[in-house]
């Protein structure tokens, strides 16, 4: 028999217990923004541009705080906007139209509609590029769009700088035969920018110092303007060693590639490559998927590697230089992806994968399997465009490198119960908030727009 005493003991214990277990709910959360059914409810914010269409990557989290980000356009007459983001005063600031960041602001020609390169601070600089946002379908394949009558054709895509203090844009050089700029990134110490052009892909060098551009030629047969066996899926990440300034990219074939300081020449690996079984078999000429090549990675200064993750199969792996090693870690694909043992939604795979603020945590975001009525639908679907369609379900993850700790944050929803979609950027604030960008409802439509889901996360 429990005495009163002992009751009102055990009544206590489980009160205590209860208040742990909230507190404890509340640090895992690590966020007011994740309600106790485990989602992680993300606010919408109105940039003011309904045009807004699908942006990848172009985004940065910035050593002033800010938030910068691109919002693209379709349109042959409309470009692509920059903006900034304030988290402190909760406001946002439009930055600049990418045509007339380039000097081409009422020229009648195919508009600068896209940057899809995340910045690169340097300097008190924002580094970057601008791509094609208008495309005409020729033999059932994508390419720069034709002119309208009076209109002249696409330019070809800028390099640019954008001073954070002045706000004024600067042109730092012009792609080669018109193409635009799908990859870039920036070895900031020695002021080189690197860059993979498209539909064909070229591999450009642009060094700051000299105002020397040069382009290596291609890499990856002829890229997506190719056919048949000379169709490869174009590289959409260039990773930089800060140690020796070299720039590593892929090929769909599964090739490592680098380019030399000491050289200044582009060479082929050898000894070592992408093409692992455990990531999947694929066919590189064929689109629809990045074959071999890695997805998005970034440079990891304590193991002197290179982070990848892998499109479609969404398995996390690493390379290591002075190694010449190729290691793969982790699936980090969404916790229903890994039950159900199905492939990314996409099967491009997905570019928002980052380091957090702490410089040891990523922070992905990916698509998982979505259920009706105890059955699976169809998720996103590729298009020849390389996007997607249908039903997404967007999850956070996290993994933190020095413990190996993956973690399933949850899946994300706007407080209307839909689901963000197309969401291929990430940008994580100093207060570990995740930002990126997606297409939410507004007014009956969508367009492409910011969101946060508030942090930090709980990751170990």
């Amino acid at each position: 028999m429990i005495t009163p005493v002992a009751s009102r003991t055990l009544r206590l214990a489980l009160f205590t217990l209860a208040l742990s277990l909230c507190a404890g709910s509340k640090t895992m959360a690590g966020t007011a923004g994740q309600r106790a059914s485990g989602r992680l409810i993300a606010r919408i914010h109105d940039s003011g541009f309904p045009q807004g269409h699908d942006t990848y990557n172009g985004m940065l989290a910035a050593s002033d705080g800010r938030i910068y980000y691109v919002l693209c356009s379709e349109a042959f007459d409309l470009a692509g906007q920059m903006y900034a983001y304030d988290p402190k005063k909760d406001t946002i600031r439009h930055l600049g139209d990418l045509s007339a960041a380039c000097g081409e602001g009422g020229q009648k020609v195919i508009a600068q509609g896209k940057s899809h390169v995340n910045f690169v601070e340097a300097n008190g600089k924002l580094y970057f590029a601008t791509h094609v946002g208008y495309y005409s379908i020729i033999d059932g394949m994508e390419k720069i769009g034709i002119p309208p009558a009076g209109y002249k054709p696409y330019p070809g895509g800028h390099l640019l700088s954008y001073d954070m203090k002045t706000g004024k844009f600067e042109d730092l050089g012009l792609a080669p035969n018109g193409e635009g700029i799908l990859t870039m990134n920036m070895d900031a110490r020695r002021g080189r920018l690197f860059a993979i052009t498209w539909p064909c892909g070229h591999f450009l060098r642009k060094d700051l110092h000299t105002g020397n551009l040069k382009d290596f030629g291609l890499f990856a047969q002829q890229g997506e303007n190719g056919r048949g066996a000379t169709y490869r899926t174009l590289c959409r990440s260039i990773a930089i060693d800060p140690n020796d300034g070299s720039a590593y990219f892929s090929t769909g074939d599964g090739a490592i590639l680098r380019w030399r300081a000491d050289t200044d020449a582009v060479e082929t690996i050898a000894g070592e490559d992408l093409k692992k079984d455990y990531l999947g078999l694929y066919d590189p000429t064929s689109p629809g998927h990045m074959a071999y090549n890695w997805r998005q990675t970034f440079w990891y200064q304590p193991e002197r590697a290179i982070y990848m993750v892998h499109g479609n199969s969404g398995h996390l792996y690493k390379y290591e230089p002075t190694a010449n090693r190729v290691e793969v870690l982790d699936r980090i694909t969404s916790a229903p992806s890994q039950r159900s043992g199905m492939f990314d939604q996409f099967s491009y795979g997905y570019l928002g994968f980052t380091l957090g603020p702490d410089g040891q945590t990523i922070h992905y975001l990916t698509g998982g399997p979505v259920y009706v009525d105890g059955k699976r639908v169809l998720g996103k679907e590729s298009t020849a465009r390389g996007e997607s369609k249908g039903i997404e379900n967007l999850h956070l993850i996290t993994y933190h490198i020095p413990t190996r700790t993956y973690r399933d944050q949850g899946p994300i929803f706007f407080e209307s119960g839909d689901r963000p979609a197309y969401v291929n950027s990430i940008a994580v604030g100093k207060d570990g908030t995740v930002y990126t960008l997606a297409r939410v409802p507004r007014n009956g439509k969508t367009s492409t727009d910011l969101i946060s889901i508030r942090g930090p996360f709980r990751v170990k």
